[in-house]
């Protein structure tokens, strides 16, 4: 699998213009051969406290918009916006095919310390999400830092993703965790992260990702570099490790409540 990840300067709660720097860089990437283009939280907005200015509908402008550009590029497009859906706000990841279908997990750890918990609601969905014979799951920033909610229960996945507007100050601990959740999970992991001071002041530099199975760095970016990148993937040199060096059968079991705080 081709995955394209785009780390940039997210315009602090514009949407229409943030729509429209994504649709810049994919009419300028060479894109041949692509499956998924990865972006980061709260892409179309930055990581806003006020979703009662910025959420949409799922069958809003901006999913239409990436609706639209998954079909014309034929490949499937994640990231996560501000919904607003039966009188909650979530921080939504979504991840939409080319084919129209679209799946939703809303991040379960909100940020508490940055008041994320007093304006959105959590999320309990974590089901894997099938795309072109991968199981891909689907995270939101913080929940980087939670080992159970990343959990690959019987390599239930291929590829783990998170989408995320972690700032510069702890940027260390995203350089910890993400190869640290590839080895624990013997999966790929992708992480985008976005760069640029938000609205609140806050600086970010990027350090968008991707390791393998054994925690091994295949993509990274300069500091607070713009750019879309693309890594290749090998679902066969996975399943051959995990055939070779099957540690998942040694995992601890338990039982999980995803409805639990």
């Amino acid at each position: 699998m081709k995955v394209a990840i785009y780390q940039y300067d997210i315009l602090w709660k514009d949407a229409k213009a943030n729509l429209e720097k994504v649709e810049n860089a994919l009419s300028n990437a060479t894109l041949e051969g692509v499956d998924l283009l990865v972006l980061p939280e709260m892409f179309n907005t930055g990581f806003c406290m006020e979703p009662q200015e910025v959420a949409e509908l799922n069958e809003g402008a901006t999913i239409q918009t990436i609706k639209r550009l998954s079909k014309k590029y034929d490949m499937a497009i994640c990231g996560s916006f501000a919904s607003e859906d039966g009188g909650k706000f979530y921080n939504r990841g979504f991840f939409i095919c080319p084919d129209g279908s679209a799946f939703y997990r809303d991040k379960k750890h909100l940020f508490s310390i940055g008041k994320e918990a007093e304006n959105y609601a959590a999320g309990i969905a974590n089901e894997v999400i099938s795309y072109k014979g991968w199981n891909i799951r689907l995270l939101v920033c913080y929940d980087l830092r939670f080992p159970v909610w990343s959990r690959n229960r019987d390599n239930e996945y291929d590829l783990l993703i998170y989408v995320a507007n972690w700032p510069a100050s702890r940027i260390s601990t995203w350089n910890i965790l993400l190869p640290a959740r590839a080895v624990e999970n013997e999966a790929f992991v992708c992480g985008c992260n976005r760069i640029g001071k938000d609205g609140m002041g806050f600086p970010h530099d990027g350090h968008s990702a991707a390791f393998d199975y054994k925690g091994k760095l295949l993509l990274d970016f300069e500091l607070d570099q713009e750019a879309l990148k693309v890594v290749e993937l090998s679902q066969e040199e996975l399943v051959r490790f995990r055939t070779k060096f099957p540690a998942y059968r040694d995992a601890d079991a338990f039982v999980f409540s995803e409805g639990s705080k």
